[in-house]
């Protein structure tokens, strides 16, 4: 219970932490802290990167098994993607493709939650882990769906130097994912009804793919998004937190190093950061979400930096704006099914209603639930279920409802 508890905090930290963003000058001599460069080379960038398309496919492998999925096969998919600023990057997904599967049969692309720093928290580690703090918590969902033959692409959606809180970034990545998977023809997809699904900052990463599927990847046909619980304002979620110890501040502080190594001349929080700071930055810099709960437990803005000046800067505003969903103009081209509590005590509930009304607006069928349940976690539980029912209605080509 105290993990899950850890855990459920910890989803504020994705976004809410962002507060750490606020520090004023030491001299400037601090670069970003990077995580240590993953050791398989499969996962580097080759040097001809830039020839590559987005969702180009740059290579693949076999993967072992994994013990809670029996006999399904596992993929990792190396593909060309692009960073917050344009720039060609090398991205991963990892596929697991069913025991058996008819042809058009369907694929999903699941963005799971990995609040972490290091390259062995990715997804495509994490998923061989039975750890809840920091494996795949929805393994066992997965079954439902390969069970019926549909295959999954789970991306490392948080990019190769894990650009931990850049949700704009993940939302290209899980795009550029599945063209690579739809174009790889050993798993035979390539006109598959594709939905997107995702909770939490999983959540965040689909409903930004959704909204940028239009302008960033028009060649791709999708069939939906389901999400919920996802944080949708940064400055809101920043706000929240406040300058008083946070039982979420590690994440906190993890995700304002995640969002500097992926703007580091706007948002350069390593050179504002006191001893302390450097300190524990420094011990986080390789670490999944267990270790940043831990290392920040207790702690507080005030703590790790000098001052609070650059809590309206315009760059830093500018960084946490570019990466909230409620405040990007475009709109899905798709159905979506998103849930959330008007409770959730770790996210700004108002942002989320926006932007489902402005959708509604622009005329996207939205079907929206809502579960006063005043917990995260559990309501990711209540609605799931409906999710699921949703997802199976968009891939079996029901027209989507909408509650708008």
């Amino acid at each position: 219970m105290k993990k899950t508890r850890a855990w459920l905090y910890g989803i504020a930290g994705v976004l809410g932490g962002l507060a750490l963003t606020l520090h004023t000058a030491q001299p400037a001599i601090a670069q970003p802290c990077f995580a240590a460069a993953d050791p398989d080379p499969f996962f580097a960038a080759p040097g001809d990167i830039g020839d590559f398309a987005p969702g180009d496919v740059i290579d693949s492998k076999g993967m072992p098994p994994i013990p809670a999925l029996p006999g399904v096969g596992v993929t990792l998919v190396k593909f060309r993607s692009s960073d917050s600023h344009g720039n060609p990057i090398a991205a991963t997904t990892t596929v697991l493709t069913p025991p058996w599967r008819a042809p058009g049969s369907p694929l999903i692309s699941y963005q799971a939650f990995i609040n972490s720093l290091g390259s062995q928290c990715g997804v495509s580690k994490a998923i061989y882990s039975g750890d809840l703090a920091s494996g795949i918590r929805e393994v066992p969902m997965f079954n439902l769906w390969l069970d019926r033959g549909i295959t999954i692409a789970l991306p490392d959606h948080l990019g190769p130097t894990f650009a931990y809180g850049a949700a704009k970034l993940g939302g290209q990545i899980t795009l550029d994912g599945i063209r690579a998977v739809q174009r790889d023809p050993q798993f035979g997809v390539a006109n598959a009804p594709t939905v997107l699904a995702g909770y939490s900052g999983g959540g965040m990463t689909t409903g930004w793919a959704a909204a940028l599927q239009p302008s960033y990847a028009p060649d791709l046909h999708l069939a939906g998004a389901a999400f919920g619980g996802a944080p949708e304002n940064l400055v809101e979620m920043m706000s929240g937190i406040g300058y008083s110890a946070h039982p979420a501040f590690g994440l906190a502080f993890a995700a304002a190093i995640g969002l500097e190594r992926e703007y580091p001349t706007e948002l350069p929080i390593s050179e504002h950061l006191n001893a302390l700071g450097r300190d524990i930055e420094a011990q986080m810099s390789n670490s999944c979400v267990g270790q940043l709960l831990a290392l920040g437990a207790g702690h507080s803005v005030t703590d790790f930096a000098t001052d609070t000046t650059l809590a309206d800067d315009p760059s830093v505003l500018d960084v946490l704006n570019q990466n909230s969903l409620d405040q990007y103009p475009g709109t899905p081209a798709i159905p979506i099914f998103e849930w959330h509590s008007p409770n959730d005590p770790l996210l700004p509930v108002d942002a989320i209603e926006r932007t489902d009304g402005r959708w509604c607006a622009a005329g996207v069928p939205v079907t929206t639930l809502q579960f006063p349940i005043g917990e995260h976690l559990t309501t990711a539980v209540f609605g799931f279920p409906e999710a699921l029912a949703w997802i199976e209605s968009r891939i079996s080509g029901v027209p989507a409802p909408s509650n708008c």
